[in-house]
C-alpha cells in the first residue's frame, strides 16, 4: 500500500467540521472494497468511496471511519505477514495514524465499537459493502435510501460540507483541469481521417498517464456525437466528420475534471458545422457569464436554452418567438439534457445522494422533456464547482418520435435541418468555479473558438 503525499490538516479540518455538524450523532463512513474481475486476486483498480476520500484522502481498501463524540477513528485491516513480499513496504497502524492525523485501530475492533449503538451511515454503491454496513449496524442499509433520521442528518451534513470546496479541494480541481487540458490538446493533435476513434482515446489517456493520472469517467470519443453516452471507440473517422471528445482527468486523490470539445476530423469545419458550432459556443459563453453567487443554476440552464433557441431561429431550423420555444420545450429537440452538474470528487458530485444533493430543499424536477434531466437546481455559492455544457444534437430517435416532436408542431422546419446533414452532435463543456465576485473558468486554456480549434488541428 502506497500513501499519497497529502496535507493531513485539510482532512482533519473536514472531519472536525462534520463532527461539529453531527453533534451527538455517531457516523460510519465506508471506503468500499476491491471488486474482482474474474477471480478474487485479480481485481479492478481500487478507488475509495468519495465520502470516505473526502474525509481521509487515501484509497484504503475495506477501511471504515467512525465519527463519534468529537473523535475520528479509522479501522483498517492490519498488514498480513507476507504483505511486504507482494506489495512492498506496507505502513502499519501507527504509521497510518501519524500520516492521517487520526486514531487508527485494527478492523477486528470495529464490531465491538458499534455494538448496540444507533449509528448513521451513507449507503455504499456496491452491494457487498452495503451488506457489511447492514451487518455492522444491525439494520437494513438499502441502495439509494436513507433508512433512519440519523442517516438523513449525516447526508445533509455531508452535502453542506462538499457543496462548497475548501482551498485544498480547489487546488486539486485546478490540477485536474490542467491535466484535462493536456489530454484534449493531445486528442486534437492525434485526430486524422481514416483511423479509428480509439487512436484518439489512446493519445488522450496516454497524456494523463504521463502525469500519473487516470480518467474520472469512461471517455466518450465519437464521431456520433448525437449519442450522448457513446462508449464504443471503434468507428473509423472520415474527412468531413466531427469528433466529440468528452474526457476528464482524475487526480491521484480522486478529484475530477470533466470537459467536452468537438473538432473537425479534417483541418477545418464546414460552413454548416461552423454555424452550429458557433451557436453552441455562444450558449456556453452566455451560460458561463451568468455564473455568480446567488444565481439559480436553473436560470443558467435557461440562459443557454434561450441562446440556442435564438440561434436555431436564425438558422431557420425553428420558427417563432425564442422565449416561447423555450417555455414550450421545443429547443429540447436539439438540446435534451441539462446544462451541467456539480463537480468535485465525483464527476457528477454527490450523485449517489440523488436530488437531495442536486436540488435545494423545496425544489423538484420538472416533468418537461429536457428540463427534467437538469441535475442541479441550487442557488450558486462561492466555492461551488459546476460544469457548463450546452450542445446541439440531431437525434433521429427524438425527431421521429411523435410525442416528443408534438410540442414543436410547424415550428420545426425539417427542410432547413436537412442542410445540417454533416452535423450529428456538438457539445462544448467547461469546468467553472464560483468565486466571491463571479466565476473562474478552470478549463479556459483548452481551445474552444473556431480559430483556436482549427489552429490546433492544423
Amino acid at each position: 500500500m502506497q500513501l499519497e503525499a497529502l496535507d493531513s490538516s485539510a482532512f482533519s479540518a473536514r472531519r472536525a467540521r462534520l463532527l461539529d455538524a453531527l453533534g451527538t450523532t455517531a457516523a460510519l463512513i465506508a471506503a468500499g472494497r476491491p471488486s474482482p474481475r474474474q477471480y478474487r486476486a485479480n481485481t479492478f483498480p481500487f478507488r475509495a468511496a468519495s465520502h470516505f476520500l473526502y474525509l481521509v484522502g487515501q484509497h484504503l481498501p475495506d477501511a471504515w471511519l467512525v465519527l463519534d463524540a468529537g473523535d475520528a477513528t479509522l479501522f483498517v485491516e492490519a498488514p498480513a505477514a507476507d504483505d511486504e513480499l507482494w506489495h512492498g513496504p506496507t505502513p502499519g497502524l501507527s504509521d497510518l495514524g501519524r500520516a492521517l492525523g487520526c486514531d487508527v485501530m485494527p478492523l477486528s475492533a470495529l464490531p465491538a465499537r458499534l455494538a448496540g449503538r444507533a449509528v448513521a451511515t451513507l449507503p455504499a454503491i456496491d452491494a457487498p459493502t452495503r451488506a457489511r454496513q447492514a451487518e455492522l449496524l444491525g439494520r437494513p442499509v438499502q441502495a439509494g435510501a436513507l433508512d433512519t433520521p440519523e442517516d438523513a442528518r449525516l447526508a445533509d451534513a455531508m452535502i453542506a460540507l462538499r457543496l462548497r470546496h475548501d482551498a485544498a479541494a480547489i487546488a486539486s480541481l485546478r490540477r485536474a483541469a490542467r491535466a484535462t487540458a493536456r489530454a484534449h490538446e493531445a486528442g486534437m493533435r492525434a485526430t486524422r481521417p481514416d483511423v479509428a476513434e480509439h487512436t484518439v482515446r489512446a493519445a488522450m489517456q496516454g497524456a494523463l498517464l504521463e502525469l500519473g493520472m487516470g480518467v474520472s469517467y469512461e471517455p466518450i470519443i465519437t464521431v456520433h456525437g448525437e449519442v450522448l453516452h457513446a462508449h464504443g471507440h471503434g468507428h473509423v473517422m472520415r474527412e468531413g466528420d466531427l469528433l466529440l471528445a468528452d474526457v476528464g482527468a482524475e487526480t491521484p486523490d480522486g478529484w475530477a475534471g470533466d470537459v467536452t470539445r468537438t473538432w473537425p476530423v479534417g483541418r477545418r469545419f464546414s460552413a454548416t458545422q461552423r454555424d452550429a458550432y458557433e451557436l453552441v459556443l455562444a450558449a456556453n459563453r452566455a451560460a458561463t457569464a451568468a455564473v455568480a453567487p446567488g444565481v439559480r443554476y436553473r436560470d443558467v440552464h435557461l440562459t443557454a436554452c434561450r441562446v440556442l433557441a435564438e440561434g436555431l431561429v436564425s438558422l431557420g431550423i425553428l420558427r417563432g418567438d425564442p422565449d416561447e420555444l423555450v417555455a414550450d420545450g421545443v429547443h429540447a429537440l436539439f438540446f435534451p439534457h441539462g446544462v451541467g452538474h456539480l463537480l468535485g470528487l465525483d464527476v457528477h458530485d454527490m450523485e449517489d445522494l440523488g436530488d437531495r444533493a442536486g436540488y435545494a430543499p423545496g425544489r423538484t424536477r420538472s416533468s418537461q422533456f429536457g428540463l427534467s434531466y437538469l441535475r442541479l437546481d441550487r442557488d450558486l455559492q462561492p466555492g461551488m464547482a459546476v460544469t457548463i455544457e450546452p450542445g446541439f444534437y440531431v437525434v433521429p430517435a427524438i425527431l421521429r418520435d411523435p410525442t416528443l416532436s408534438a410540442a414543436a408542431g410547424d415550428r420545426l422546419v425539417r427542410a432547413a435541418l436537412e442542410r445540417f446533414a454533416d452535423v450529428r452532435g456538438i457539445r462544448i463543456e467547461d469546468d467553472v468555479l464560483v468565486t466571491e465576485t463571479g466565476h473562474d473558468v478552470l478549463t479556459s486554456d483548452i481551445p474552444s473558438s473556431v480559430a483556436d480549434v482549427e489552429a490546433c488541428r492544423a
